[in-house]
């Protein structure tokens, strides 16, 4: 890529706050200005797009054509690493829409002091420092080379924010309390720890995830006794909190016994056409430990299924294609995991179909509870189990082990 100097990004960087602004995620001005004001080129050192045949490949982000694509509202993958048979995508830069409209979440106002969970490639850092100064911004990320990056961007645009090596869950207790504390990354539940650092009054932004694409960002205010709020209207998602402590856990070993055929009226994937259904589930008896994926046409290498597998071998398929809306389903192993879906999709149709805003968190010392209406309706405890790392795996329709990339076919 070339390293040539970038002279001609302010123009490009108003058009996408106006373009914010007319999409209705930007309202307030001060953010306006930020999105004018921060050359966002800086903070994408790397971008890579997909080509026709699914291989990554680098865009030149200082070209005409590139900082075009950087100055829009789009999500850049940052970095992919060879996965042997395939390219896989391990880092991006979010997009600026969204994180434009959880800045405006968070009511920020002048004199607050931020804390920003996850410093990603420093763009976020950027904009609250340009919005209240950088002596009132602070970001802690767990990895030293990622942060030393970070502020050697923001260095390169005059601004000096906080900025901390360490794991996010423990928050930045030496530079407390904070106003307002913002997650660019999800977690399972939420840190007490955050809540010890915030004011009393403050609020907390924050994408819970009590597994795999099984939550939303949820807006939590700062009680004397707790944190409490409701999940935002639009669902957002980060990349999981990395701890130092994290392993990785190897995909699981389909069973062949028990191998067990009907349909389901529950929409296939509803990890991503149904995520409120897909949470729910998450408390309706769906084991630790679920990947979710897709079966691959092994001629097209088109999606023909959904997969879903557990430690224990319990695997389900659900056909993509459904007749008068029922779907073929294939499952085996000792747990029947589709169950859950269904049991998750009747305590919403129960509940009358409910929306995300009408879904809420309480946050104590002692508990996480995930509520409906109101704390004290219907509410399910968080984590759901005492383990939770979720993976995302291409499945096989056949009961047993998967070659990588390269998954036999089954009819159903």
């Amino acid at each position: 890529m070339t390293t040539q100097p970038v002279t001609d990004w302010a123009p490009r960087a108003q058009r996408l706050a106006d373009l914010l602004v007319a999409h209705g995620d930007v309202h307030h001005p001060a953010w306006r200005s930020a999105v004018a004001g921060v050359p966002r080129h800086i903070f994408v050192p790397a971008a890579y797009q997909q080509d026709g045949i699914g291989t990554w490949q680098p865009v030149d982000v200082t070209s005409p054509s590139g900082l075009d694509l950087v100055y829009t509202p789009t999500t850049f993958i940052t970095a992919v690493v060879d996965g042997g048979t395939h390219q896989e995508a391990v880092s991006s830069s979010t997009k600026p829409d969204l994180m434009l409209r959880m800045l405006e979440a968070l009511d920020v106002h002048d004199g607050h002091k931020v804390l920003e969970i996850g410093t990603g490639t420093g763009y976020n850092a950027a904009l609250l420092s340009h919005r209240l100064g950088a002596n009132l911004v602070f970001s802690v990320d767990i990895d030293p080379e990622l942060v030393h990056s970070a502020r050697n961007r923001l260095h390169t645009i005059g601004f000096r924010p906080t900025l901390v090596s360490a794991d996010g869950a423990g928050g930045l207790p030496e530079h407390a309390p904070f106003d307002r504390i913002i997650a660019t990354c999800s977690v399972p539940a939420v840190p007490w720890a955050w809540a010890e650092q915030l004011r009393v009054g403050g609020k907390i932004l924050v994408d819970v995830k009590v597994a795999r694409e099984a939550g939303n960002l949820v807006l939590l205010h700062r009680h004397p006794d707790r944190l409490e709020g409701r999940f935002t209207a639009r669902w957002g998602s980060f990349m999981a909190m990395r701890h130092h402590h994290d392993d990785t856990s190897a995909s699981p070993h389909p069973r062949s016994e028990g191998t067990r055929r009907r349909t389901t009226t529950i929409p296939p994937h509803p990890w991503w056409d149904h995520r409120l259904v897909w949470l729910l589930a998450q408390f309706q008896g769906l084991p630790a430990d679920v990947h979710i994926g897709m079966h691959l046409d092994p001629d097209t290498r088109k999606p023909t299924a959904s997969f879903l597998s557990t430690p224990d071998g319990s695997w389900v398929a659900v056909s993509l294609t459904g007749s008068q809306g029922q779907y073929d389903v294939l499952e085996g192993g000792p747990t029947a995991l589709w169950d859950s879906l269904e049991r998750a999709h009747q305590v919403w149709l129960a509940h009358e179909q409910p929306e995300w805003t009408r879904l809420g968190l309480t946050v104590t010392p002692q508990r996480q509870r995930l509520w409906i209406d109101t704390p004290a309706g219907t509410s399910w405890s968080l984590p759901p189990r005492s383990q939770n790392r979720t993976g995302s795996t291409l499945g096989d329709l056949k009961p047993r082990p998967t070659i990588s990339g390269r998954p036999a076919s089954m009819s159903m």
